[in-house]
């Protein structure tokens, strides 16, 4: 897990490692560059990040796209260096509160976002990089009917061939609560909405919201953590989405009864508090799920300038198959 800092350049990692690792221990990383930011994108690919975006102390949107590499040394211990990584002559409009995957440690796919002037944005683009990470071509993806415009959404790329979009908050301001799948199994990528009505769903109701994690768990799921509704309210609940339960995403968009499609867990023990705007990551088994930060209702600590509280908890959560 690694954390990039808002309005800071400092980044931190927690190594976890290959064995199920209860209380990781953190580590400041000395890396300097990129600037300090908030609501940019970090994906993972191989032993390298790649960053996107964002929004500057000044409350300029960034459209810079920069790669970190990850190394081990016996002597200097884990090290982060980064690199303004050469994209052009085509980039993305500047933006924040977008949302960002990689897939198949290759790709790297963005969509929406709070661009220029406070408008939020529409647009998916897919970024492919060179072998020796050193460049790489910006290429947007044009397909009809896409996700509307909007931000603190998710994208999640399950199985290395779909590509997962939930939630957000539309131009309207409003919380949503619609699925998008992406499937990149073809040449022809394609947006395909897969509607359901909440009263199907066992408190169904609660599911529309912003800031939330999404992280993929053992069996192909989606596991849905936190975020905040319409009025600010932050949430603890834990939702599983299975797209498995879908029976073909090339279906043309059609209401259907998929109340198998969403299930609410119920949470044992520890209880943190309501949170919105953290991260999450699962490990190699997909049955924990490390999660830190975010904003939290009530005063944890003297609110920033902004008037935002943030909390710096870091807990795990042990998903327990029932038969």
């Amino acid at each position: 897990m690694l954390l990039l800092g808002r309005h800071l350049d400092d980044t931190w990692l927690a190594f976890i490692g290959k064995d199920f690792q209860p209380i990781p221990t953190w580590q400041k990383v000395n890396s300097g560059s990129p600037s300090g930011r908030f609501g940019h994108t970090s994906v993972a690919m191989h032993d390298s990040l790649v960053l996107f975006g964002g929004i500057n102390d000044h409350g300029s949107r960034q459209n810079d796209t920069w790669v970190g590499q990850v190394a081990c040394h016996e002597t200097l211990g884990i090290t982060l260096s980064w690199g303004l990584l050469d994209v052009a002559p085509i980039t993305p409009p500047p933006r924040g509160a977008h949302a960002a995957c990689s897939i198949d440690d290759r790709l790297m796919l963005i969509h929406g976002g709070i661009g220029l002037n406070g408008l939020r944005l529409s647009d998916t683009w897919v970024l492919e990089l060179s072998e020796n990470l050193c460049y790489g071509a910006w290429r947007e993806i044009l397909t009809y009917p896409s996700p509307s415009a909007r931000s603190g959404h998710s994208l999640t790329c399950i199985g290395g061939t779909k590509i997962v979009l939930f939630g957000g908050r539309g131009l309207g301001y409003e919380v949503l609560n619609d699925v998008w799948i992406l499937d990149i199994a073809d040449s022809y990528w394609k947006w395909v909405q897969i509607l359901y009505e909440l009263h199907n769903i066992p408190e169904g109701v609660s599911l529309p919201r912003v800031g939330h994690s999404a992280t993929p768990i053992l069996g192909g799921r989606l596991l849905i953590y936190g975020g905040e509704d319409s009025n600010r309210h932050k949430k603890d609940d834990f939702w599983v989405l299975d797209i498995s339960a879908i029976p073909s995403v090339s279906m043309q968009p059609t209401t259907l009864n998929l109340a198998k499609m969403w299930r609410r867990l119920r949470s044992i023990g520890y209880k943190p508090k309501r949170r919105s705007f953290h991260r999450a990551c699962a490990d190699h088994s997909g049955r924990y799920l490390y999660v830190f930060g975010g904003m939290v209702d009530g005063l944890v600590q003297p609110a920033e300038s902004s008037g935002l509280r943030f909390d710096g908890e870091h807990f795990l959560v042990e998903l327990v198959l029932q038969l």
